[in-house]
């Protein structure tokens, strides 16, 4: 996993520091006023690598019918508005309010004991439908030519549409709350066009909120005690 994780992060950024060698190269600027600004829109694509931390209960040692308890990954897309405010020449606050689609996440589960007809290795498959409101704060560095970075941090509040919380009469699953709130941190790049800024964007979220339901009557959901999320996001965001 962390293998991926890495690739997930480095390769974006390789190619967006080539992108940035040619941009910087121009002769032209263009937009010369923009980061005057007091406010502009954009418009966000996005790209999720999702996964889940888990803390095992003290359940986990004393039952005997499950042996291993491990999260998978998968990817998702997002799509979102962007509004950006300027507070200083170099601070911003960004609000990004975000549809994130897919990204279903999964525990894998080994048994030794089972019951007939059952395999002795389940998946418990977890969909995954966001509406996340980040709020963040960027600090960008000075322009050089039609380039420039930025760092940003913030927060995040997401609401779950897939979440099966309120499931009933269900037998061995594992249940996941509607709500969660985190942080995030990250780095983007401006590239400054004619008519439009291109910021492609990396950023890591990390849920801070217990968003496991624990049910002690469900034996996959009594051995687990905390479940909190995890995201790597790589956004293209285009800025009017």
């Amino acid at each position: 996993m962390h293998y991926l994780l890495r690739k997930q992060v480095v390769l974006p950024i390789i190619i967006i520091l080539v992108c940035a060698s040619q941009v910087v190269a121009q002769k032209e600027i263009y937009r010369r006023n923009h980061d005057d600004l007091v406010y502009y829109f954009g418009l966000t694509l996005g790209y999720n690598y999702s996964y889940l931390h888990l803390s095992k209960s003290a359940l986990f040692l004393q039952n005997d019918s499950i042996l291993s308890a491990e999260p998978g990954s998968s990817g998702g897309i997002a799509m979102g508005l962007m509004a950006t405010a300027r507070l200083t020449n170099h601070f911003q606050i960004r609000v990004n309010p975000q549809l994130i689609i897919g990204g279903a996440k999964f525990i894998s589960y080994t048994l030794s004991k089972t019951k007939p007809g059952e395999a002795s290795f389940q998946n418990q498959i977890l969909p995954s439908t966001l509406v996340s409101l980040p709020i963040q704060i960027k600090f960008n560095s000075d322009r050089i030519g039609n380039f420039r970075t930025y760092l940003l941090g913030g927060i995040k509040f997401d609401t779950d549409l897939s979440s099966n919380s309120s499931a009933r009469n269900v037998d061995d699953i594992i249940k996941l709350k509607r709500s969660d709130f985190g942080f995030e941190i990250g780095m983007g790049f401006n590239f400054y066009l004619p008519f439009v800024t291109i910021s492609p964007e990396i950023k890591i979220s990390n849920g801070l909120s217990n968003i496991h339901q624990l049910d002690p009557n469900l034996k996959y959901s009594n051995v687990i005690d905390k479940i909190l999320s995890r995201m790597v996001v790589f956004s293209l965001h285009f800025e009017d």
